[in-house]
Formats: C-alpha cells, structure tokens, sequence
C-alpha cells in the first residue's frame, strides 16, 4: 500500500531503522495518528520522525525514540503500566495498544488535560491520567509490570523500584538531562538490575520530590 494511503508509513520505517523489529509495535505505530497528539500547528510534521514543541520549553519524544523506550519494556499484552511523563499522550496511547491499562502522570496541568483530550479523542479507555508529580509513582495502583519513565535522572527513583513487580521491566533515560543513556532494567531478587543500553539521547530534567528540584 502507497504512502499516501497510510501517511504513517514513514514513521514504521523510521522505527524500523532503529531496531524495533516487534510487529505488534510497528503496527501500533502505522494505527495510531500521531496528528492527533500535537499542537494544531505543527500536523503537518506529525508524520516526520522529529520532536514537535509542545510549550513550556519541551518538545514530544521522537517517534523512533519512543518506540525504542516501548520496545524495551517487552510488553506481551496483559501487562499494568506506569509511565511518567504523559506530554501530549502518543507514547501513552502507543503504551494503550500493547498493554492491559496504563497509568500516567503528568506535572503539567495543561498539558495533562490536552492529552486527556486526545487520549479520549482515540477512545482509549484503558489509560488512567494523573496530574502531579511522578516521580515518586503512584504507589496505591502498584505493582507494575513496567514503567517507563520519559525524563532523565541520574538513577532510578527508589519509589519507581519498589512498585514494580519482581521480573517487572523499568526503562528510563540515565543521566543529568540533556546528555542520556536510555537504560532498560530488569526487577530481579537482587533488585533493580541494568540489563541494556538502548540508545543515547537527550531529555528534560525528572522533576519532583524524588527528582530535581522544581
């Protein structure tokens, strides 16, 4: 099939160049419409594998970006997610097909509440939105079975460890922000261990009380 029958082609193979090779994934990517989780005025770049800003200095995480954080967490389909920085929800909504039911904080009111808008816009009933600060999780609808956390730190917050399930996947970009490794962990007896380096990248701060400071 054309391009020009699924715009979002691009973006399944720019996720393909980077390594995804998980199909229930690639066809997340090709279903779900990037277009609907951006700024109005920025559409007609929403099929383009770049960050989009998004206001208060941030911009979206980079398709091919996000895909490679997802593809990290191994999702089978059943699983309860945490994700901490919900931005405008693409990678919420992408998290939305692939597992059981998400949970999703986001620090920015404003934000939180255009992504509510588009998760709903979607009809994705499966994602419960939190306002606030995520660093600590959200301790009452623990264990998860992975978290992804789309801001960086230079370690895994202690509260983000103890409410992921042992066996649990834990992604999240390693580092002071703005010059990351993108890490996936593995929750084992021994506790949280690194099992592999994703990719380098660049990402706001983790703000909050088990972050940096606001």
């Amino acid at each position: 099939m054309s391009e020009a029958a699924h715009p979002a082609e691009a973006l399944v193979r720019a996720v393909r160049a980077a390594g995804v090779r998980d199909e229930r994934l690639l066809g997340a990517v090709r279903a779900m419409p990037r277009a609907a989780f951006v700024p109005t005025g920025h559409r007609a770049d929403a099929h383009r594998d770049i960050p989009l800003p998004i206001g208060h200095g941030q911009v979206t995480t980079q398709p091919s970006l996000s895909a490679m954080m997802i593809d990290g967490l191994a999702l089978s389909g059943d699983e309860h997610v945490l994700e901490i920085g919900t931005g405008l929800g693409f990678q919420t909504a992408l998290l939305a097909a692939l597992a059981a039911d998400v949970v999703t904080v986001e620090l920015r009111p404003d934000l939180a509440e255009q992504a509510r808008r588009n998760l709903a816009g979607q009809g994705l009933r499966n994602v419960e939105l939190r306002i606030g600060d995520g660093s600590g999780g959200v301790p009452e609808r623990a264990p998860y079975d992975a978290v992804v956390v789309s801001a960086a730190f230079p370690e895994v917050p202690a509260p983000l460890v103890a409410q992921l399930r042992p066996g649990g996947r834990l992604v999240q970009p390693v580092g002071p922000g703005g010059r990351e490794q993108v890490v996936s962990f593995l929750r084992t007896a021994r506790g949280l261990e690194p099992r592999r380096m994703l990719t380098p990248a660049c990402f706001v701060r983790l703000r909050g009380r088990y972050g940096f400071d606001s």
